[in-house]
């Protein structure tokens, strides 16, 4: 294949901080590159630095990038401009910042379609609706005239896939294209790019963290860490023998199935930018580095056809193999600590002048379950199924409409939701957002404490040193403010704010979405150290079932504001038996190549709550529906050891 893009010896600076440090690669004509590594390694900043759409005081200070022969990095804007969309192309990690809130979808595509194939009125309307065709989207003509809030996030993706094809690109650059999808819309997105990348025979540049995206898009594989590649290889033999060190301990953090025993982790971050680095970068956080790897940067070398920059490459002791079960489960208890009954949260929707209700959003409608103390229930589904309404519910942050929530036996109503609040306590998304920026970490611990008086003044100060420690933080982390911390470090203090009271349960809601692989093994080794130590219930929100498979004793999976199926979570994962079920397992990326299964595709998006369909909810995506689910709710089918679902073509098999 010959080479599209050549990228040699890039150094990328802003101000005196080098944030890409003689980065080197090339991709050919119908190849997926696959860029990997943590947060802060400077994938993205190599990304925006292809297309010269650096942040205010960043240049490009020595290197040369090379599209089909010619360097870009001497044109000048006017000819750049001609470039970008025309030759590469970006489709960028947040579409709703990416989109424009108040023009409509179709104005947008048309833009870059008048740009760079001169298109206007019809051809352009026509194009436009051919491009949103042809990433997939439902019902393109109607889109057009939608704006991006009015769609969902993969067809927001779709939208930012389609504008980035309307120049007809040579390489298209994906920036974690997927990284907040659920599990099915990820793989529709991902389906659509290894289709487009086939079909216009493009080049592409994925950057991810995400192990099982890259085992099953990329062509050859390199591995960035604090502004440098560390190894480089074709895909096959990157998963079979990672040679660096950082590499081998992403994969090693990965939670694997029936592995019950705690996680490997990274100790310590990646490097800041400005500090000043001697020896291998990545030194102070490897196991194996010696006085020479402090004191010299390794040169690359070349190893079973990968390249690799290490002192020790090929010398490495062999990866230990992960032992399945090495933990026990615990068994499970007869006390029910959470019991819910019938909850159903509908949301009015009102309209006129005197706001009458027309109608209501069912995001919750009739959900039932029940936690046992010491136990993960895993609450699983897509984004919009009502997942975290349910959760917010429990706790009255949004007053349910109907149904009943008991906390070991006692029903929680007004009279006593201050008492039992305390039992139960949430850990949110995005701790960023949770998190008070104006509060020291001190204060925010102190806040749940000092509303419901819990001891005296001077016993709560020395339970948040107390609290710092049991999450892993250090004694000074109180002094200072949320910005000062990593993300991993952000969410230990949220999980820290939730543990300042006391609680039985704590209701976590995504809480490791958007972090790397290996902060996520040091949270999670977190939850399940606090279970075993404090005996603490997690009603765990999530769409990551590999973080199920090794978290959660039981799972239940929500459609539509619905349980469809529930059992343990090892059941529902290795026989899953709702036809939904069967395509989020499917759908999950796995870094074993041959795992041999296939994707179940599922037509069309999630329906719309305000107007749930007759009968099944699920029927107008079901490949197995029939004329009974288009008609009747089905119900509850029992299959056994706690294992049931609501299905009729499975109640028909049983």
């Amino acid at each position: 294949m010959s080479v599209l893009l050549q990228v040699d010896q890039l150094i990328v600076e802003i101000g005196a901080v080098r944030i890409v440090d003689g980065v080197s690669f090339h991709i050919a004509a119908g190849e997926t590159y696959a860029l990997l590594g943590e947060s802060g390694c400077g994938k993205s900043m190599t990304a925006l630095s292809l297309m010269r759409l650096l942040p205010d005081g960043g240049r490009i200070a020595a290197g040369s990038v090379r599209l089909d022969g010619e360097n870009t990095l001497t044109l000048p804007e006017s000819a750049m401009r001609r470039v970008r969309g025309g030759g590469l192309a970006m489709v960028f990690q947040e579409p709703m910042l990416a989109l424009n809130p108040v023009i409509k979808v179709g104005e947008q595509i048309g833009e870059a379609l008048g740009l760079h194939q001169g298109l206007r009125g019809q051809p352009m309307t026509d194009a436009a609706r051919a491009l949103l065709d042809a990433v997939g989207v439902p019902d393109a003509a109607r889109r057009l005239d939608s704006y991006p809030f009015e769609l969902s996030g993969g067809l927001r993706q779709r939208v930012m896939i389609a504008m980035a094809l309307a120049g007809q690109p040579k390489l298209l650059i994906a920036d974690e294209p997927t990284t907040a999808l659920d599990v099915t819309i990820q793989a529709q997105v991902l389906d659509v790019l290894r289709h487009l990348r086939a079909e216009r025979h493009m080049g592409m540049l994925l950057i991810t963290h995400d192990l099982g995206v890259v085992a099953e898009n990329a062509d050859r594989v390199g591995v960035m860490y604090a502004g440098e590649l560390v190894e480089e290889g074709a895909r096959a033999d990157f998963f079979a023998t990672p040679q660096h060190p950082y590499s081998r301990m992403l994969f090693d953090a990965l939670p694997r199935p029936g592995d019950g025993g705690r996680l490997t982790t990274i100790p310590g971050q990646v490097p800041r930018l400005d500090e000043v680095l001697h020896g291998c970068r990545f030194a102070p956080r490897c196991p194996f580095a010696i006085a020479r790897c402090r004191l010299e940067s390794p040169q690359w070398q070349a190893i079973n056809g990968q390249r690799v920059r290490c002192h020790l490459a090929g010398s490495l002791p062999p990866r230990t193999a992960h032992a399945a079960g090495a933990q026990a489960v615990p068994a499970q208890s007869e006390q029910v600590l959470l019991q819910v009954d019938g909850l159903k949260v509908h949301f009015p929707i009102r309209r006129g002048l005197i706001q009458r209700t027309v109608g209501h959003v069912r995001a919750v409608d009739d959900v039932s379950l029940s936690i046992q103390p010491g136990r993960t229930l895993a609450l699983v589904g897509e984004s919009g199924c009502g997942k975290t309404t349910v959760g917010k519910a429990l706790l009255r942050l949004i007053e349910p409409t109907a149904g009943t929530v008991a906390l070991q036996g006692e029903t929680l109503g007004a009279h006593n939701v201050p008492t039992l609040r305390r039992q139960m306590q949430m850990v949110f998304q995005d701790p960023f957002s949770s998190l008070n920026p104006r509060m020291r970490v001190a204060d925010i611990l102190l806040e749940g404490m000092d509303a419901l008086r819990i001891g005296a003044a001077s016993a709560r100060r020395d339970a948040v040193v107390q609290l710092l420690q049991q999450v892993g933080l250090p004694d000074d982390a109180g002094g200072r403010y949320p910005h000062a911390f990593s993300g991993g470090q952000r969410q230990r203090i949220a999980i820290a704010r939730a543990l300042a009271v006391a609680p039985r349960l704590l209701i976590c809601d995504e809480p490791t979405s958007a972090l790397d692989v290996s902060v996520q093994a040091q949270i999670l080794n977190l939850l399940k150290d606090l279970q075993n130590r404090l005996g603490l219930a997690y009603l765990f929100i999530t769409h990551n079932l590999a973080v199920v498979d090794y978290l959660a004793h039981a799972m239940a999976v929500m459609y539509l504001g619905r349980i469809v199926e529930h059992g343990a979570a090892t059941d529902v994962l290795r026989a899953p038996r709702h036809p939904y079920t069967q395509a989020l397992v499917s759908a999950v990326p796995r870094i074993d190549a041959q795992s041999g299964q296939s994707i179940i595709r599922l037509s069309g998006d999630q329906p719309s709550p305000l107007n749930p369909p007759a009968g099944c909810h699920f029927h107008p995506r079901c490949p197995h529906a029939s004329e009974v689910c288009r008609q009747t709710y089905p119900d509850q089918t029992d299959l056994g050891g706690g294992h049931w679902v609501r299905c009729h073509w499975v109640a028909g098999q049983v």
